[in-house]
């Protein structure tokens, strides 16, 4: 199995998960037969590993409720709808900004001909 994430998700190295992260829900593949889904209740990190605490995972008959992965091990972490929101504006506003100039200049080039 090898799990990808979904579209509402994007990647995020274990390594790099912080206090911003807690109470998201997140999802990861701790081993090849296994994709984890749960609310990120707490982390730890070492030098070498992210020990990872879950609320909505324990208590099954298989299901651990605490993981620990290595500082680069992929995380999917939901898609900051806003930061997402604000880049786009952004970006189409200089496009409008590049378009409305080019306009400006090609019809000042217009009209300074006679």
């Amino acid at each position: 199995m090898e799990y990808t994430g979904s579209q509402s998700e994007k990647v995020v190295p274990a390594g790099e998960l912080g206090r911003s992260h807690i109470g998201q829900t997140i999802s990861f593949q701790p081993n090849e037969f296994t994709v984890v889904f749960g609310k990120l209740a707490g982390i730890a990190r070492t030098e070498a590993m992210v020990y990872l605490s879950l609320t909505g995972v324990g208590n099954g008959t298989h299901l651990k409720d605490e993981y620990d992965l290595p500082l680069n091990h992929d995380v999917y972490v939901p898609v900051d709808v806003i930061s997402n929101a604000e880049s786009t504006i952004k970006d189409l506003f200089g496009k409008v900004q590049e378009n409305l100039r080019g306009a400006t200049h090609k019809g000042d080039d217009k009209t300074d001909r006679l």
